[in-house]
């Protein structure tokens, strides 16, 4: 491990970074308030925070099947969608065919394909493309498409804003995991993420694959997998040693993946909680042109459990 690697476990660092981007974290200020959390804003938080470890979104503690037909602009959906909503407790994901038209799906695609080109923005190691929303208008513009707004809204009962997006060309392979170790709300629950299909998604190019109904199953942070930290050090497990009890866990509840194969510009839109990853890449010469959106309730405490860190919500 690098010395550089080794100084990103000491919280100080962080803490001097959350500092220069102070004006970043205001988002956590009335929420902090809200939730009776004393502590300075650019401060490291996690779940050890917080007296409890349960969502209180109101499709995880009532049953959406019964609660949402209820709510007058329910019937404000499609048929198609109002199913898939009263079934959102039991699977945690719904799908939304055609949302964005050809014309859409093209023009984020160019979009990317033009960051790339100027080296504005590099491929992470697992062919991601972070936050194209704060440098291109048609990204940023699709972040706020309102019938994915509306409906979001309608499944949180919170108003939502986007926090960052995710451009893929080809599969990430990325194991199982819940987004909620990456990107946690306090109370748990208020992150729902949307993934859309810039083309139509062939098998062998590593497609999606979730749980369908993991999301009732109880969170995994970081005291969950002995990620234990102290006063001013991260705990010392990897991001590995997650992925390890992951799998524990689906096998020991014996999930059944789906695997998600799409045409252009279907949406996947999935809970916080529900587990989901990337299949393997059989053919290395097929792209997988897709964008990942997640989005915060605006009301709750943001931030990334694994890393205790505060989430900054720069202005996009």
């Amino acid at each position: 491990m690098s010395l550089k690697e080794r100084l990103k476990d000491y919280k100080i660092f962080h803490w001097a970074y959350n500092l220069l981007h102070y004006k970043a974290l205001q988002h956590n200020k009335e929420a902090y308030q809200k939730y009776n959390v004393h502590k300075p804003l650019y401060g490291s938080v996690s779940s050890k925070d917080f007296p409890d470890k349960e969502s209180t979104a109101w499709l995880d503690v009532n049953d959406s099947a019964i609660a949402a037909p209820q709510k007058e602009n329910f019937s404000s959906f499609t048929p198609s969608v109002q199913e898939q909503i009263k079934n959102w407790s039991r699977d945690g994901y719904l799908v939304l065919e055609k949302l964005f038209d050809e014309a859409a799906c093209d023009s984020i695609s160019s979009e990317v394909e033009k960051l790339v080109n100027s080296g504005i923005v590099h491929y992470t190691h697992d062919n991601k493309i972070m936050f194209a929303n704060k440098l291109s208008r048609p990204i940023k513009d699709a972040t706020y498409h309102p019938i994915l707004k509306s409906l979001l809204e309608f499944l949180l009962d919170k108003e939502v804003i986007p926090f960052q997006t995710l451009n893929f060309n080809y599969g990430s392979n990325q194991k199982a995991h819940s987004d909620s170790i990456h990107m946690t709300t306090y109370p748990l629950g208020y992150l729902i993420a949307a993934w859309i299909a810039l083309e139509d998604i062939h098998p062998d190019s590593g497609p999606l694959f979730y749980y369908p109904g993991s999301h009732t199953l109880p969170y995994l942070l970081n005291d969950d997998f002995g990620n234990i930290s102290n006063r001013f050090a991260l705990g010392n497990k990897s991001y590995s040693d997650y992925e390890e009890v992951m799998q524990d866990i689906i096998e020991k509840e014996k999930l059944q993946p789906k695997i998600f194969l799409p045409k252009k510009g279907d949406v996947l839109i999935w809970h916080a909680n529900l587990i989901h990853g990337g299949m393997p890449v059989v053919n290395k010469s097929l792209t997988r042109k897709s964008m990942v959106i997640h989005f915060y309730a605006k009301d709750v405490i943001k931030y990334h459990e694994i890393t205790e860190r505060p989430s900054l919500m720069e202005e996009t």
